[in-house]
């Protein structure tokens, strides 16, 4: 698909039985691509995301060059800002947006247990030279929870190669709680034993074990198939190997859309998605899943539910402000995201359902185009930019073929 085109995809309102195989998760595999790394890279990783983050973080890694580019890849930078700080000298950049992304809290912790960080442009943000600790200087160290579980995660992974270990007091809110479950339990496929009790996080010194390891698939990309299911007058379309129990935060779709009109039935061969009654009036907090709000929000949008939404302050440091490209977009449908205080709320639209084309902006970023791709079961639609599903979703616009949908590029 060609760059900086725009996506045609016709109205259709019915979704046969489809069968969609997932993308692994990138969450995931990019831990599981760090950790094979701290353990010699000998391990043997099955079902590696095809994602665009993850391919570069593979790429990076079985690198030898000075420079470490992440493109858009906001894990990516993050993670491998960490772990050059136990291994090797790197300068990490990325793109402008990336530029404009904070780095700040992880580095400060970083130069506390003793690595040297040098900004190259703007002080707290990449593109910036990593030198790694020579010599620990504390095993001790303090982190807000409430700015990025990325930041946390980043630390955590690195803490049993440092030669005292680390202790991590995680200090006032802790958002995204999942993801920090997630990246201990990724650890401890590897070898790792880690405790978390309250605030402190405690891991000791460790050596980190090559393992087989396969890599789930993604419940951030099943929750776009929610929206086609919750907003199809009829449909019926099975996640292939998508599991239950999950330790991934973003399974919370399931609950949420028991709600707003889809059902899921675990089966052998994976979820099962069909359509329920939905009721016009629910309120869920994101802190733990904050990659769900584009997709909640739309739905809500455009089945006529009302939807107090609280959690979503990172979605402002994002691929882009979120928060702001919601209410441009929700806004050409006649939908509001209004805010207040810490919450906000979807006041759906009132306009009946018309064939008029709707065209919607991505803003660079992969999560706006398959959170606004599944009101084409109501209109039909245009997306701009429509390559930018390729950082988590590569095969997005052919499994919605696969589903029947006629797309065509402008």
């Amino acid at each position: 698909m060609s760059t900086n085109h725009t996506l045609h995809i016709e109205k259709k309102s019915t979704i046969n039985s489809t069968v969609i195989e997932l993308p692994a998760s990138k969450s995931i595999a990019n831990r599981a691509l760090i950790l094979d790394a701290l353990a010699g890279g000998k391990s043997h990783l099955t079902n590696v995301s095809e994602a665009r983050d993850t391919k570069t973080m593979q790429r990076l890694l079985g690198s030898d060059t000075p420079i470490w580019d992440v493109l858009d890849a906001g894990t990516t930078m993050r993670f491998l800002t960490a772990y050059a700080a136990v291994t090797t000298t790197k300068t990490l950049t990325g793109t402008k947006r990336m530029q404009e992304r904070p780095i700040k809290i992880l580095a400060d912790a970083l130069k506390e247990l003793g690595a040297n960080i040098e900004y190259l442009a703007n002080d707290g943000y990449p593109p910036m030279k990593v030198t790694p600790i020579n010599q620990q200087v504390t095993n001790k160290i303090a982190i807000r929870g409430d700015v990025s579980s990325q930041y946390i995660s980043a630390l955590m992974m690195i803490a049993a190669s440092l030669p005292e270990g680390l202790e991590i007091e995680l200090t006032g809110h802790i958002g995204s709680k999942p993801y920090i479950n997630m990246t201990m339990a990724v650890m401890k496929a590897f070898g790792i034993k880690a405790e978390w009790n309250n605030h402190i996080i405690k891991i000791p010194h460790q050596q980190y074990q090559a393992t087989e390891y396969r890599i789930e698939p993604d419940w951030s990309a099943a929750s776009y198939w929610y929206g086609f299911v919750a907003l199809s007058d009829n449909a019926h379309v099975i996640l292939k190997d998508l599991k239950d129990d999950s330790i991934q935060g973003d399974r919370q779709i399931v609950d949420y859309m028991t709600q707003l009109g889809v059902m899921t039935n675990f089966t052998t061969d994976g979820a099962q998605l069909s359509k329920c009654e939905h009721i016009n009036e629910v309120a869920f907090n994101f802190t733990d899943c904050p990659d769900m709000a584009q997709t909640v929000a739309v739905i809500c949008a455009a089945k006529g539910i009302t939807c107090q939404m609280t959690g979503l302050e990172s979605l402002r440091i994002k691929e882009t402000d979120r928060i702001l490209a919601l209410q441009n977009e929700l806004a050409k449908f006649g939908a509001n995201l209004e805010e207040k205080d810490s919450t906000w709320k979807v006041v759906p639209t009132t306009t009946e359902t018309t064939n008029d084309l709707i065209e919607f902006e991505t803003y660079h970023d992969h999560r706006m185009a398959m959170a606004f791709a599944p009101l084409s079961t109501i209109a039909p639609v245009n997306i701009k930019d429509p390559e930018v599903v390729n950082k988590s979703y590569p095969r997005f616009w052919e499994d919605m073929k696969k589903a029947g949908f006629r797309l065509s590029e402008l």
